[in-house]
């Protein structure tokens, strides 16, 4: 079940290099459209317009919440995952990749508001599972 549980994390890291290279695709051409990097003002606000944004922000937000889910896979992992465990994972990394598609094309924050919280269950349901894998472990379980 190791591999498994680890599976939906390998995926979302997979995912955020996508975004990042869709963000780098999208964004160097609309920067170079507006006069490039001396156009650009400090922060680089204002150059590029929202839609075009749009990725960037997506991938900032994979880097945020998301490493809370690799810790708790690779904890539940280690520790032993169920296959409900799995399905979790995979419910997680699967609202993930529609939250950053509907955040990088659409981007109706009510809708993606629903899609980070359903996420963010799915994660609080990891999260808890890895507290009671470790909290409540019994060593003398572990075959040696």
């Amino acid at each position: 079940m190791l591999a498994q549980m680890l599976a939906p994390a390998a995926v979302l890291i997979a995912w955020s290099l996508l975004i990042l290279f869709w963000m780098a695709f999208t964004r160097l051409p609309a920067l170079s459209k507006a006069g490039g990097l001396g156009a650009a003002k400090p922060g680089g606000q204002g150059v590029i317009p929202d839609r075009i944004n749009w990725k960037s922000h997506n991938y900032a937000h994979l880097m945020e919440q998301p490493t809370l889910f690799y810790a708790a896979s690779v904890i539940i992992a280690l520790l032993g995952a169920t296959a409900l465990d799995t399905v979790f994972a995979w419910i997680y990394v699967a609202l993930r990749v529609v939250h950053s598609i509907w955040q990088a094309t659409v981007n109706v924050v009510k809708i993606r508001f629903l899609l980070f919280i359903a996420s963010t269950i799915a994660l609080i349901y990891l999260a808890y599972r890895a507290l009671a894998l470790t909290l409540f472990h019994d060593p003398s379980l572990v075959l040696a």
